[in-house]
């Protein structure tokens, strides 16, 4: 199947711009894909799965967060954005795609942080949200080193390196990523609270629990980053929807490794062929209002 790569701009609630890729099938759509990206990691890594279900009849919606990857328009430590504001744009990005769905199915992919953003998404309209590697963030559910590690992170190392650098220089430390100071200090005093987001802004709390669209959560069981509980923890707060939760081995898939961003991997498209997209093609569409 020949398939189209569209650039494109997707207007956010209070009058940005986020850009965007819309790829498109050349002929029979079977469903449309909405993907909200993790903390720190541009649309760009998606491309390769977008790419392959593309070739499978599936119009895949890519975006970057405000300020970052495609959409960033001049440093990091000029954006003006916090966590939430990143978690409206991508619901602005989901209602792009709603928009352009044709009467078909929608499905949600949300990675890390995007699983997050769906409690804030015209959730009504959308007929699954697949969950991967997604879950709360805060440091009592991290796995290993990164348990220990982040405690300091976030309370002590990301204040000090935004106040001497003006963003957050993930990079030059090997964690997580550069990242605008706005997020990268409200993502971190969610990290600190025991509830995570909805700790510290609790007015969100009821909007999670209004979600009643089925929720397929995919933990991968060797995620370097966030154990299962984690992930049980965030699928639990879209309390009114039908939720699966399904541990992935590496193992059971061939493979000898997975971790937090494995699974978009252009080598595991394995992962893909038998976790993903049966979730997308047997989705219904929403009921509309």
């Amino acid at each position: 199947m020949t398939t189209v790569l569209n650039a494109v701009r997707i207007p956010t609630d209070d009058g940005s711009e986020l850009s965007g890729e819309w790829l498109e099938p050349r002929g029979r759509r079977r469903g449309v894909l909405v993907v909200a990206p993790a903390m720190a990691t541009p649309a760009a890594y998606y491309r390769p799965m977008a790419a392959w279900l593309r070739d499978r009849g599936i119009a895949v919606l890519l975006f970057d967060y405000r300020g970052y990857g495609a959409s960033a328009t001049g440093h990091l430590r000029d954006v003006e954005a916090d966590t939430t504001r990143w978690l409206r744009d991508a619901a602005a990005a989901g209602s792009y795609a709603l928009d352009r769905a044709e009467g078909l199915p929608v499905t949600w992919l949300g990675h890390s942080l995007g699983g997050q953003a769906f409690g804030l998404a015209d959730h009504t309209r959308f007929a699954r949200l697949v969950l991967v590697a997604a879950g709360s963030g805060h440091w009592r559910y991290g796995v290993g080193r990164s348990r220990f590690v982040a405690p300091v992170l976030w309370a002590a190392l990301a204040p000090v390196a935004i106040r001497l650098t003006g963003y957050f220089p993930g990079r030059r430390f090997g964690i997580i990523g550069d990242l605008p100071p706005d997020v990268m200090r409200e993502w971190a005093s969610w990290c600190l609270h025991r509830d995570y987001l909805w700790g510290r802004r609790p007015e969100l709390t009821a909007r999670y629990a209004e979600v009643t669209t089925p929720v397929s959560s995919l933990v991968i069981a060797d995620d370097e980053l966030l154990g299962e509980a984690s992930m049980r923890d965030l699928a639990g707060r879209y309390s009114g929807a039908e939720t699966e939760v399904l541990r992935v081995e590496p193992t059971a898939h061939g493979l000898q490794r997975i971790g937090h961003h494995g699974f978009f991997h252009r080598d595991h498209a394995v992962l893909w062929e038998s976790l993903l997209l049966p979730r997308i093609t047997t989705a219904e569409p929403a009921a509309t209002a």
